[in-house]
């Protein structure tokens, strides 16, 4: 569905887009642009802080702590792999909080919860001790992706949702960006403070900036219709906000049960959607496995800070390919259109990484494509909203559930295909990963169809 199917008599032109609908009331766009305040700006920076506390570990690991820890072998993609193990079993026990408990009680908690798990990495004597951290930092992790998509889909139609996952989907470029800044500017300046190696403040740099963003979330995020922050909303911005999602053939409450789960897992729907989710994340995993990192050091052209700064310029373009595919998913493309664009661009680099016998600024350019596979998971996510607006409790158990299964595949995925001992050169990953952006394209595009020949 386009940003235009749901209300088909308001058709623009590209030149004629607007931030709101025609058929939006002013009270309604008074509620939007209040929504838009509350959510969009917390869930931007949460997920910037969660996505630096998530990725410092490849800034750590090139500037000195793999030598400070005496790592060996594939001890690195073991160590992102304890933080998938983590985010992934830790997702289905919070699932089932989303329709019983405030989403702004659960969201601020589990932000406070890993960043001092983050703190605590600044300790670590061993791989033993760090893994177990590693593991904690993704529990902790787990389920804040889909709960704030699972936010979005509480107070947005399905028209609205890309663009403002778009934005809060910069945190996470942003956040591989500061940890990058945030480690070079360590490794330059604090390395040896208080005989604490740079990286180890780069860990309580991080945790400092977290902690506080995770309590500030107790105090602007709205919570949900059924569950409302009072604090923030009034009953008229309630009524306001279900009515208008009413009108959209959204449903505002329902709680999961496990009659409703069994129901579900009999859907061919739902485990097309987790073959869909699948192929995206084994599809982007280039972006994060290091390769980028772990090629600028094989150069042996630059000092440690150097490599974090120049690590940071792949992250910085990803912040422009998010907003212009999630923008254009809503205003123009539509989902299956911006998710073929995206990875398109990303095939592009990985025939490169593939080839890899080719001049160095080639190399450069297939890098700086990477973070386009990542720049449509807001699409992907505001589309499966969508599809499941009828029921809040669908919602929240697809969201977390494909999410936890196609998460699940990268906790080995990596292990076979992005070993550590064959970087920076990842014939085998970079194929793979080629191999499912492909097939990503391809079941969008059926998707589509099935969606525009169900409606």
């Amino acid at each position: 569905m386009t940003a235009t199917d749901a209300y088909p008599e308001a058709k623009r032109k590209w030149y004629q887009i607007q931030w709101f609908q025609p058929t939006d009331t002013p009270r309604e766009r008074k509620l939007i642009n209040k929504l838009d305040l509350l959510i969009v700006p917390y869930a931007f920076l949460a997920y910037w802080v969660k996505y630096m506390d998530q990725s410092n570990l490849n800034n750590a690991y090139v500037a000195g702590m793999k030598e400070d820890l005496n790592f060996q072998g594939n001890q690195l993609v073991q160590l992102q792999t304890m933080y998938i193990v983590g985010a992934v079993v830790g997702q289905i026990p919070f699932m089932f909080l989303f329709t019983y408990v405030p989403m702004h009680w659960v969201i601020p908690f589990l932000d406070v919860a890993w960043g001092v798990f983050t703190l605590l990495q600044y300790r670590v004597t061993g791989f033993p001790e760090l893994a177990a951290y590693r593991f904690l930092v993704g529990w902790f992790e787990a389920a804040f992706f889909p709960a704030m998509h699972y936010i979005f889909g509480a107070w947005y139609r399905s028209d609205e949702i890309a663009r403002r996952g778009g934005v809060f989907y910069l945190g996470l470029t942003l956040g591989t960006l500061t940890a990058g800044l945030i480690q070079a500017g360590a490794s330059e300046r604090l390395e040896g403070v208080n005989g604490l190696a740079g990286w180890r403040w780069m860990y309580i740099i991080c945790a400092l900036i977290t902690i506080p963003v995770g309590i500030l979330g107790y105090f602007v995020l709205p919570g949900t219709p059924d569950r409302p922050n009072r604090m923030l909303l009034s009953q008229e911005d309630v009524d306001v906000a279900k009515e208008r999602l009413t009108r959209a053939g959204h449903v505002t409450e329902g709680r999961i049960t496990f009659k409703g789960i069994a129901k579900i897992g009999k859907s061919w729907h739902f485990w097309s959607l987790i073959l869909f989710d699948i192929l995206f994340w084994n599809g982007s995993i280039n972006a994060t496995t290091g390769g980028y990192l772990l090629w600028l050091k094989s150069l042996k052209k630059f000092t440690p800070a150097q490599v974090n700064n120049l690590g940071t310029i792949a992250p910085a373009l990803g912040m422009f390919y998010t907003l212009f595919i999630c923008f254009a998913s809503d205003l123009v493309l539509g989902p299956a259109w911006a998710i073929t664009v995206a990875h398109v661009w990303n095939i592009i680099g990985l025939i490169i990484q593939v080839i890899w016998e080719v001049p160095e600024g080639a190399l450069w350019f297939s890098f700086m494509t990477s973070y386009s596979a990542l720049a449509m998971s807001s699409v992907l996510y505001g589309w499966v909203n969508s599809q499941l607006r009828a029921s809040p409790a669908d919602r929240a158990f697809t969201l977390v559930l494909i999410n936890t299964i196609a998460q699940s595949t990268t906790a080995w995925t990596p292990l076979l295909v992005f070993k550590t001992v064959e970087g920076p050169r990842f014939t085998k990953g970079y194929s793979f990963v080629l191999g499912n952006a492909v097939c990503l394209i391809i079941m969008s595009h059926i998707l589509r169809v099935y969606l525009a020949r169900k409606e």
